[in-house]
């Protein structure tokens, strides 16, 4: 049974004055405010939105 790898995404910078499509990318990754971590599915998908807002979130692999 393969395993399904995740990531776990922390929001260390504010989202507030930042571009709209970049406040709109954290919250579809369910970010909201400082210091909230959600884990996601490691996807090309997931990877995209990181890529775009990389300046405000540190990640790791779970």
């Amino acid at each position: 049974m393969a395993k399904t790898k995740s990531l776990k995404i922390k929001l260390v910078k504010s989202i507030s004055g930042r571009h709209v499509k970049h406040i709109a990318t954290a919250k579809s990754l369910g970010l909201t405010k400082i210091g909230m971590e959600v884990i996601q599915p490691d996807n090309p998908q997931t990877r995209g939105k990181i890529a775009q807002i990389s300046y405000l979130v540190t990640v790791t692999e779970v």
